[in-house]
């Protein structure tokens, strides 16, 4: 197998970040290479290889609140996240020595034992890429002009890195096929038609054979820019193999090996991909691994169906913005494996988990693990909580796969599971547990204005459940993720939907959504046409629709079939009140949605802390 690092600068003088955030190779050259060597060698003990992959800069994307100077780019153009901060342009020196910083970082990763690099990138609208695009780059010097020059500065980058390297000395090109670029910050969705305002694929093309022609080894293919992030970081909503089409295209047209990601995580995509081969010559996966790093483990001994799957969330890349360590939502051991793994329980306990839901089965997954007697109670007949309602739309696939996956762990572990058992604290007392989780999820909050009860009410989850409720014309009161969803659900049915959010903006509560899912989220919603009425409130449902009111009290009425409340969800602790006046000998722990928790990161965190300890 190989190895790609994360992303190692190689320079840090002309576009200067805080030193620590992200690895500089030519800053302390022997530090590094001491540091990489020693992981490198025992790599290789297993007989993998490892590239380090080596990052130009970020250009137009950097955010100005991470720089220490102004951002820069190929010419003085807005800035991504704020446009209202022109960019430096480059001079030709100082694109110059970029070119001789990443010959330095090459050779110094050889010395460290890195087996190739790989160049980030012409890809994703990164600072490299940008040199290669018109849009971006007005040049008139030799970096400018037509596509041959726009393409010199990574053609001198992978000549100056052979020349000190030695020709044999693998150099890889993360590679965008196609942009996906409708205009400034506006981004295209999959089947949209549109005017290509970045690459497209007959450039793609034919800059792949320029590339291929200096000297690049293989490609490792994707699609998308910032302009539409949620290519380059799929996320739930794109389908599986995303840039299969794209990569067959370029496998077609080059000699040297295709690389290719874009949720692949399947492991049946995976296999046809590499048996047919038209593709892809190799397959990469990067948030599968973070999810189950014993994902081609699983595959070799047989075991595909007990892999846990990503479900497409990006809060993997939320918690990096938020200065976290890297970890994952549905695998909290992520990123902190030694310190926060499962470890056997010194002394077997008898435990009583109340839920079926996330953090009811995690906590049960965990503590079977660990040796203890584990009996799960859930009142509906089927596991699965709030992510029952939650996969029902085809675009939620994800969710859906990854109850599957709790079902099939429980099961081989042997975790007793009642259902239709409804929990008292008569029935808890009679089993006499050693420890009680209380995982009884939560319910929706509905806004108390006048008719509120009328049958034309239904709360978001109801309604994913009974489809058959939904009118012809249908209001969504929220406009969070959870509403947005069932608005874009009900319109792809063909619905008339409209939203009413008293924020602003859709999907901006807490906590925050990640960037490529809301921003894809955002533009599917605009793509279908869904109504948005933002700054308003509702203020009342009568027999014929709702009225609301905007930010200035101006009322005015929407006539729809349909009420859905999507505002939030409150948590259900009834129960748990009830056992801890019992004040029983037990432990007793309140987790997930029952104790406050807003997401299934919250859900399945809570439940994996304390089920570990």
């Amino acid at each position: 197998g190989l190895i790609i690092t994360g992303v190692t600068k190689v320079e840090n003088d002309i576009e200067v970040e805080e030193i620590g955030k992200i690895p500089i190779a030519t800053l302390n050259k022997s530090r590094f290479i001491g540091a990489a060597a020693e992981m490198n060698d025992r790599i290789h003990s297993y007989g993998t290889k490892i590239f380090l992959q080596l990052r130009m800069g970020l250009g137009r994307v950097a955010r100005p609140s991470e720089l220490k100077v102004t951002p820069i780019a190929p010419s003085a153009v807005p800035n991504y996240w704020d446009p209202t901060v022109t960019c430096r342009e480059l001079t030709t020196e100082e694109v110059e020595t970029l070119v001789n910083k990443a010959g330095q970082a090459a050779k110094i990763a050889k010395e460290a034992r890195f087996d190739g690099v790989e160049v980030h990138a012409v890809h994703e609208g990164y600072l490299l890429d940008q040199f290669t695009i018109s849009m971006f780059n007005k040049r008139t010097d030799k970096y400018g002009g037509d596509l041959k020059d726009r393409l010199r500065f990574p053609t001198e980058i992978v000549s100056e890195i052979k020349k000190r390297t030695g020709s044999h000395f693998p150099v890889s090109l993360r590679y965008s096929m196609k942009s996906y670029i409708k205009d400034w910050r506006e981004g295209a969705l999959p089947d949209e038609q549109f005017e290509e305002k970045g690459r497209d694929i007959e450039e793609g093309l034919e800059a792949a054979k320029i590339l291929e022609a200096a000297g690049y080894d293989s490609f490792d293919a994707d699609a998308g820019s910032y302009e539409a992030w949620y290519w380059p970081h799929p996320p739930v909503y794109q389908d599986d193999g995303c840039y299969l089409q794209l990569a067959e295209k370029l496998k077609q047209e080059v000699n040297v090996p295709v690389m290719v990601a874009g949720k692949m995580g399947s492991p049946v995509l995976a296999e046809r991909t590499l048996e047919r081969g038209d593709a892809a010559d190799m397959v990469a996966l990067g948030r599968s691994l973070l999810t189950d790093p014993n994902w081609a483990k699983k595959i070799k001994f047989g075991e595909s169906e007990r892999i846990r799957p990503c479900i497409g969330c990006s809060q993997c890349q939320e918690i990096i913005h938020r200065g976290s360590p890297l970890s994952c939502a549905v695998n909290p051991s992520c990123g902190r494996e030694r310190e926060y793994d499962i470890r056997p329980a010194q002394e077997e306990k008898n435990i009583v988990i109340i839920g079926g839901g996330p953090a009811g089965m995690e906590a049960a997954r965990v503590s079977k693990l660990r040796g203890h007697r584990v009996e799960l109670y859930e009142k509906r007949g089927k596991l699965g909580g709030h992510m029952l309602e939650g996969c029902v739309p085809d675009f939620k696939e994800d969710i859906a796969e990854l109850l599957e996956w709790y079902k099939v762990e429980l099961d081989n572990l042997d975790v007793g599971i009642n259902l239709n058992e409804k929990v008292t604290p008569e029935l808890i007392k009679g089993i006499e547990p050693d420890v009680v989780f209380v995982a009884t999820g939560s319910k929706p909050m509905f806004p108390k204005v006048p008719g509120i009860d009328k049958n034309k009410v239904v709360s978001a989850g109801d309604l994913l459940l009974n489809a058959d409720r939904a009118g012809d014309s249908v209001a969504i009161i929220g406009g969070g993720t959870v509403g947005c969803e069932v608005a874009l659900w009900l319109k792809q049915k063909g619905k008339d939907v409209t939203i009413i959010e008293m924020l602003d903006e859709l999907m901006l509560a807490d906590p925050p959504v990640p960037h490529p899912n809301r921003k894809m989220m955002l533009d599917l919603l605009d793509f279908y046409e869904v109504g948005v009425e933002t700054d308003t409130r509702l203020s009342e449902v009568n027999d014929d629709g709702i009225v609301i009111f905007d930010e200035s009290f101006q009322e005015s009425h929407l006539p729809v079939d349909t009420v859905v409340i999507s505002i939030g969800l409150k948590p259900k602790q009834d129960l748990y009140q009830k056992l801890k006046k019992a004040g029983e000998s037990y432990s007793l722990y309140l987790i997930g949605d029952a104790r406050g928790g807003k997401d299934i990161k919250d859900a399945v965190w809570d439940a994996y802390e304390l089920a570990r300890s």
